[in-house]
């Protein structure tokens, strides 16, 4: 796929190391004019955005940090939307984009809006946002097939960019997610939308730094600045089917795939079948935040303040 740079997008993008508005050169190049950078793109249309020399971040912490687990009730799985705003019934959805998350999708407020996608690989989630009515800019720290290369720690796009963000199963492979998170603040316009995932109990893959938890996940959000609407866990994507699917061939090398996955997933249906009988009696040390200590991963709805 090429990529087109449009005006609007060109409009948006910045310096990543000093902020400066970049100047187009010509369709493959783009410069600073005030800490000199320059950044060329690829055959198929990629500009490469990614900071060229080390940049000094500072951040602060306020000890202790509010992060009240009451600030958001509590749910096993990520609630449906009773009045989304987008019906996907008509397109193909990729299918680590849960029904219950596609209902939370936010409709362009005008054509042309921008949203980003942070994380984007080779932009598996264009044909959904292009239908929620935005233009999709999507970013990625090495994918040649994304639009923009970039670091999730400085983005390249002026203050208040986007009216929507994607992040799905990104923050934890960010070395520094307390300076992404501000990062991901910053370009999201006023009362825009932050939607994604997050790993929790899933193995250790592709340099992942930080599995968030429940409550690591707020904690995470609410330094940003987000108010929050939702954290739930996945009850379908658990620790078991996580390393079933991700991790068997490292328990059990040379083993056939599926015998491997039914050993793995054999304690997760016999918990499933305990609990049912659990909840059955009103067991409530059964009931209690099971999701949270089986989930693999947690979806979060967050909004920037007005």
């Amino acid at each position: 796929m090429t990529h087109n740079l449009i005006p609007a997008v060109e409009y948006a993008l910045q310096c990543p190391t000093c902020r400066t508005r970049l100047d187009r050169n010509s369709n493959v190049k783009l410069s600073c004019s005030s800490c000199k950078s320059v950044f060329t793109s690829n055959a198929t249309g990629t500009f490469d955005l990614r900071i060229q020399k080390p940049k000094k971040v500072s951040i602060a912490f306020q000890i202790p940090f509010p992060c009240n687990r009451k600030d958001i009730p509590y749910s096993e799985d990520l609630p449906q939307n009773p009045r989304p705003q987008v019906d996907f019934g008509a397109i193909p959805v990729p299918h680590h984009l849960s029904g219950e998350l596609m209902t939370h999708f936010p409709k362009a407020s005008e054509k042309g809006a921008l949203m980003l996608d942070l994380g984007c690989g080779n932009t598996v989630h264009r044909q959904v946002c292009e239908h929620a009515g935005f233009t999709y800019v999507g970013v990625d720290y090495e994918s040649p097939e994304a639009p923009f290369l970039a670091d999730a720690h400085a983005l390249p796009f002026q203050d208040e960019s986007f009216e929507f963000l994607l992040s799905i199963a990104v923050l934890e492979h960010i070395q520094f997610p307390f300076v992404a998170i501000r990062e991901a603040q910053r370009v999201l316009k006023p009362g825009g939308i932050f939607i994604g995932t997050v790993a929790f109990l899933e193995p250790f893959h592709s340099n992942s730094f930080y599995h968030h938890s429940r409550i690591g996940t707020l904690n995470t959000l609410l330094y940003g600045g987000f108010e929050i609407a939702h954290i739930a866990a996945s009850t379908s994507w658990t620790v078991f089917t996580a390393q079933a699917d991700m991790s068997g061939h490292t328990l059990f090398p040379r083993f056939p795939k599926f015998l491997s996955r039914n050993i793995i997933l054999l304690p997760d249906r016999m918990s499933r079948v305990w609990r049912k009988m659990g909840l059955l009696l009103n067991d409530r040390i059964i009931k209690k935040r099971w999701a949270d200590v089986t989930s693999g991963a947690f979806y979060f709805i967050a909004r920037k303040p007005r």
